[in-house]
């Protein structure tokens, strides 16, 4: 028998009898135990085993080589569930995992799991958003008995799944990525909700009586959202200089409520609040001086949970008569809206909302309400006008409004019907 032969890029060749030589070739890794995963050729003659063996090698170790047990045979669940683990729970905060699992283990296994990773095709998962959005998730018993899927969602759903094939990509485990080819639906722009101006006052009466007037007061003229409004404690307020930093939220992970860090870098941020709000905080701060809470809840002993803000911010709607379609938090919208309305410009408003850009501000949370848009159609007839010199019936219209001081605006919003309101003393 003759020695181990080995040809540059050819694997090795050997003779293993007269009339037989076999070339190898390592074909991948086991993905679970790292054990190189061996494949052979045979042939007559070395020069005919060479060649099959670089068709071979060409076929495994060209465009993707990771084929074999454990790789490309695998089904979709086990790669992604893989993925999750290895790759994003490690970078994700406590809630957004909990959401990514959800996805993965509610949504996209129980219609896709079972297909091996290179036999998942584009069609298939097509149809999988197709469905999401027109019929809904299945149940553990293949059945569809939820509501359809928002166009946000899917999308969500398609994020999660195209992160887990596009690191299968990378890892040459499949050629290229099925969910590129696939079209999500497109998402429906809604009009924002917002907490009407003249209910606003009656909104914070029941808040008074319910024992949360600070809490709700802070929420309406800084737009926190309701993780940062509910982590916040009092060492992060400077009454002197009426900063408040924001550098942490509540979310709730597993069942149990946790501190982590807020959603983006750009919610890390500093935020001046009106000399009321400050007032009010500290007026709230007395009254359990030995939390290091801002806002300490007396049934638990601890953080207010998000679902009995939720329950609160309900029944406020209900004493206020307000439609229940309004969100905790669109109290953020109903912020930025007021805040744009008295005058403030979009970067400063996008800076203490935490947004990256003002653009992404005026897109998002901003409300253009009927009285803006009143406004900027009596400014353009004003200025039409006196530039063509046009007499024009005069009409009765209501007023714009003038834009003051944002402080002292945006405080007589909060108390249309009672300015003394604004005074802690007075409650």
């Amino acid at each position: 028998m003759a020695g181990r032969q080995r040809a540059n890029g050819e694997g090795s060749i050997r003779e293993r009898y007269p009339g037989c030589w076999e070339g190898r070739y390592t074909a991948g890794y086991d993905i679970l135990t790292g054990k190189r995963i061996q494949k052979g050729v045979f042939a007559k003659t070395r020069k005919e085993c060479a060649a099959k063996l670089a068709r071979a090698i060409q076929q495994d170790t060209g465009p993707y080589y990771r084929k074999g047990k454990g790789y490309d045979s695998q089904p979709l669940s086990t790669w992604i569930r893989l993925w999750f683990d290895s790759y994003t729970k490690p970078n994700l905060r406590p809630s957004s995992a909990d959401g990514y699992r959800s996805m993965i283990e509610n949504h996209i296994i129980p219609v896709l799991g079972h297909i091996q990773l290179s036999k998942l095709s584009s069609i298939q998962i097509q149809r999988f958003y197709n469905d999401l959005h027109t019929q809904g998730r299945l149940d553990n018993h293949g059945n569809r008995k939820y509501e359809p899927l928002s166009a946000s969602t899917v999308k969500h759903i398609h994020a999660v799944l195209s992160g887990a094939l596009k690191q299968a990509v990378k890892e040459r485990i499949i050629p290229f990525n099925p969910c590129d080819n696939c079209k999500i639906p497109k998402r429906e722009k809604k009009e924002m909700h917002v907490l009407p101006q003249d209910k606003i006052g009656a909104y914070l009466d029941e808040a008074k009586r319910l024992g949360v007037y600070a809490l709700f007061y802070l929420e309406l003229t800084s737009g926190l959202r309701r993780g940062e409004l509910l982590g916040l404690e009092w060492a992060d307020l400077n009454p002197e200089t009426r900063m408040l930093t924001v550098n942490k939220q509540l979310t709730r992970s597993g069942g149990e409520l946790c501190i982590s860090v807020p959603k983006t870098e750009n919610s890390i941020r500093t935020i001046a609040l009106p000399e009321n709000t400050v007032a009010l905080l500290i007026d709230e701060h007395n009254k359990h001086p030995d939390s290091p809470l801002m806002f300490w809840c007396p049934r638990t002993n601890g953080y207010w949970s998000p679902d009995s803000l939720r329950h609160l911010h309900k029944q406020m709607l209900a004493a206020a008569g307000v439609d229940e379609s309004v969100r905790f938090h669109d109290l953020r919208h109903t912020f930025s809206t007021l805040a744009i309305q008295s005058g403030v410009d979009a970067k400063t408003v996008a800076g203490m909302l935490g947004h990256y850009s003002a653009a992404f501000t005026l897109d998002t949370y901003t409300h253009v309400t009927e009285q803006m848009k009143r406004g900027a159609a009596e400014k353009i007839g004003v200025f039409m006008n006196a530039s063509v010199n046009v007499q024009v019936n005069a009409v009765h219209l209501p007023s714009a409004v003038v834009r003051g001081d944002y402080e002292s605006d945006l405080a007589n919003c909060l108390n249309p019907s009672n300015s003394t309101d604004l005074d802690p003393t007075s409650q």
